[in-house]
């Protein structure tokens, strides 16, 4: 996830600030995720009404808002069940 200068922009906001002030003046800034862009509004939008105090607590935020399009393969694991007949691995104690 790419934030585009997001960073710099929370950084000089007066907080504690609210989504709604956020949204009104950042909304339409785009955050590059892996399978698309988001704005700051989509994000923040889904978060529903917040205060944040601190730049951190938005850029938290926006870490935690995003949508699917922030990951890689969805659905995916590398965890293959045991096969069929098969108990699984061994179990191995330290």
């Amino acid at each position: 996830m790419r934030l585009n200068g997001t960073g710099e922009l929370i950084e000089g906001l007066e907080y504690p600030a609210t989504s709604e002030e956020l949204i009104e003046t950042y909304g339409d800034h785009s955050i590059e995720l892996q399978n698309g862009t988001e704005t700051l509004a989509e994000v923040l939008g889904r978060l529903g009404s917040e205060t944040y105090e601190g730049p951190e607590d938005v850029r938290t935020a926006l870490f935690t808002g995003v949508s699917h399009k922030a990951i890689g393969r969805r659905f995916y694991s590398d965890r293959e069940p045991p096969a069929v007949g098969d108990s699984g691995p061994e179990q191995v104690s330290f």
